[in-house]
């Protein structure tokens, strides 16, 4: 990678038109077309000469030549860190987002498929997400039914919404309000804890109550183990008919490559995303920064969402690295916040969370 230089107004307003003519155009950028395009101020010689120093530093490249020019991995990066003018989704399509949330909120298998669609149609990419996952499974309520018998049907609820049930055979048969009490006991006592502090309550429970919360107890560690890693993602056989992919199929398979093998996918995000990234914060991959060979074609921008150290999730779009850049990452901004409320909405932290939904997006969903 190549170490960031300091470039001169004129040679930042060169880099920052380039980058754009070459973003409409997947073509090179001549000297010509600057001038003729943009009132500059200088001669076409003056612009030529510009264009030469910025090759020299790295951050433009001639493919041919007498052909015109692009920008390098390296110019892409100054241009996102320096240049680049973030700007809001008009209105109208922000208001649009924030009603089709709202119409699928109840539904958490319904808005990540949705959330997936809406990213790639914003940002024009192909958009990826995993669902919000929580740091541990948590214990919101449990009810005890009998059935028949000694047989008697445990239903646990847990934090976020996830319902499991079990047969419990118990020693001998007890009256439906002998379990009520017995649940209520519980709910009581371990609403909101996970199963390390619900084991610290052990010695404060009734026979009946033990043996049911150690089911609760092995139930947690098992949903724990098998949180689901499963990454959504839409908008690929658009993005493979763009013009770096649709002629070279060595690039096209890398993207697919990219797109279905999970592990690729689940490590890069889980390297470039790490617990410490605050929620909303935006990360901008160009080329795999020299880490990621599959990347190499590519550029991701990504962000967390959600409600840090309680339930996160993640997001982001994967685009030729000629993307529009201020746009995409307006659009993984907008649709972060929206998820967040999201996941405010089913997980419902107390307010010793800290929480606090994104005040611009609250105010656009409530008027």
């Amino acid at each position: 990678m190549v170490e960031a230089q300091s470039l001169s107004p004129r040679q930042e307003l060169l880099l920052r038109l380039i980058v754009r003519e070459h973003v409409e155009t997947a073509g090179t950028v001549a000297s010509h077309t600057l001038v003729d395009h943009y009132d500059l101020g200088v001669s076409p010689a003056t612009v030529r000469n510009d264009m030469a120093r910025l090759e020299d530093m790295g951050y433009l490249l001639q493919p041919h030549t007498s052909a015109g020019r692009i920008p390098t991995e390296a110019g892409f990066r100054y241009f996102v860190e320096r240049l680049m003018t973030e700007r809001a989704l008009p209105r109208t399509e922000q208001r649009m987002i924030a009603h089709q949330f709202h119409q699928a909120r109840e539904h958490i298998g319904a808005w990540l498929p949705l959330a997936s669609s809406v990213l790639a149609k914003a940002a024009q990419a192909a958009a990826i997400l995993t669902a919000p996952r929580t740091t541990s499974s948590l214990f919101k309520h449990v009810e005890l039914i009998a059935t028949h018998g000694r047989a008697v049907l445990l239903i646990l609820v847990l934090e976020g919404g996830t319902v499991e049930q079990q047969i419990l055979v118990l020693s001998e048969p007890l009256t439906q309000e002998s379990l009520r009490e017995a649940a209520d006991r519980l709910n009581q006592v371990c609403a909101g804890l996970d199963a390390q502090q619900i084991r610290s309550h052990m010695r404060e429970f009734a026979p009946l109550e033990t043996d049911v919360a150690h089911i609760v107890l092995s139930i947690l560690e098992d949903v724990k183990e098998s949180l689901s890693d499963e990454i959504y993602y839409h908008g690929l056989a658009e993005l493979l008919q763009m013009p770096e992919f649709a002629v070279a199929e060595d690039a096209s398979s890398a993207l697919v490559r990219v797109m279905e093998e999970r592990s690729l996918l689940q490590a890069v995000l889980a390297e470039t995303l790490t617990p410490s990234v605050g929620i909303g914060s935006i990360r901008v991959l160009i080329g795999g920064e020299g880490r990621w060979e599959e990347l190499r074609t590519c550029s991701m921008v990504l962000a967390r969402y959600g409600i840090a150290n309680y339930a996160t999730g993640t997001l982001g779009i994967v685009g030729p690295i000629r993307m529009h850049y201020g746009r995409a990452v307006s659009a993984v901004r907008f649709v972060a916040s929206a998820l967040g409320e999201l996941v405010y909405d089913i997980y419902q932290p107390d307010s010793n969370s800290g929480y606090q939904p994104n005040s611009a997006h609250r105010e656009l969903s409530d008027s």
